[in-house]
């Protein structure tokens, strides 16, 4: 079930920077929580395939007891990995966006981050698919905009290398090509690449801000005239302020761990 939409509270900006402010209510936030959302975060297709390769290997209870240990769900999830789950949720069912290769599969550890951009595909405008890229950050702090903003790590400095290194994009391209072999998307990635070829600038950005404090268009408004000033011919670039209910992001990883336990039940 797709997540909701969210109410409007402002929107910002004109092409190729726009940005918009929404609000989920408490039973939208749990509704996407209990489906799309913790799909994306325990990455029932991946598991999935895990299981269809190694079940048939596992011969004995000892080995058994071993694709078990390999399939369990985690017992800790950052907040902030619940944050990226929304965010590529929202993109996914209101945006025309895919997401193919989930970071948490390239981790050579669990917990460790990967450089890159946190979202990584393609959507479909009116030309066809594009390459999609977006950041994410997850912030409760009571200040418009908030810290996660700024700094060599913040969604500003992010937002402003995607759209101007065509080496970071470069990177990000190989990233999926590697994958995209025998992939069920494979299609869409090469229209997307195709276009990329043609104009290096030809991408879709978004920014991403999950919150969950009063709505205010000061998160975005400084930003959206700055990363369209100069923006390259064929980029566009939107940011999104999601705005949950207050004081509902700190403890989302241990919420849906618990929800997930009452499902399985």
């Amino acid at each position: 079930m797709a997540v909701a939409a969210g109410e409007t509270t402002y929107t910002h900006g004109k092409v190729p920077c726009t940005a918009q402010g929404l609000i989920w209510s408490a039973d939208e936030l749990d509704s996407a929580l209990a489906d799309r959302v913790s799909d994306i975060v325990f990455d029932e297709d991946g598991k999935a395939d895990i299981e269809a390769i190694l079940s048939g290997l596992a011969e004995t209870e000892f080995a058994q007891d071993g694709l078990r240990d390999i399939l369990a769900e985690p017992d800790e999830i950052e907040d902030w990995r619940v944050g990226e789950a929304i965010a590529e949720a929202y993109l996914t069912d209101h945006r025309d966006c895919e997401f193919p290769w989930p970071d948490s599969r390239d981790e050579r550890k669990s917990g460790s981050s990967l450089p890159g951009a946190d979202l990584v595909g393609f959507r479909t405008d009116d030309d066809g698919d594009v390459l999609a890229f977006g950041e994410v950050k997850t912030s409760t702090e009571d200040k418009h905009p908030p810290g996660a903003m700024y700094g060599r790590t913040g969604l500003k400095q992010q937002l402003e290398d995607l759209r101007d290194r065509d080496d970071i994009r470069d990177d990000l391209l190989r990233y999926l090509c590697h994958r995209a072999n025998a992939a069920p998307w494979r299609p869409r990635f090469e229209a997307a690449s195709r276009r990329y070829l043609q104009n290096k600038s030809d991408v879709q950005l978004y920014g991403v801000l999950i919150r969950d404090v009063d709505a205010h268009v000061d998160d975005v408004r400084v930003r959206v005239v700055k990363l369209g000033k100069d923006c390259p011919e064929g980029t566009r670039i939107e940011l999104i302020a999601l705005y949950l209910p207050k004081g509902r992001i700190e403890g989302l990883g241990t919420a849906l761990i618990a929800q997930r336990k009452v499902g399985e039940a």
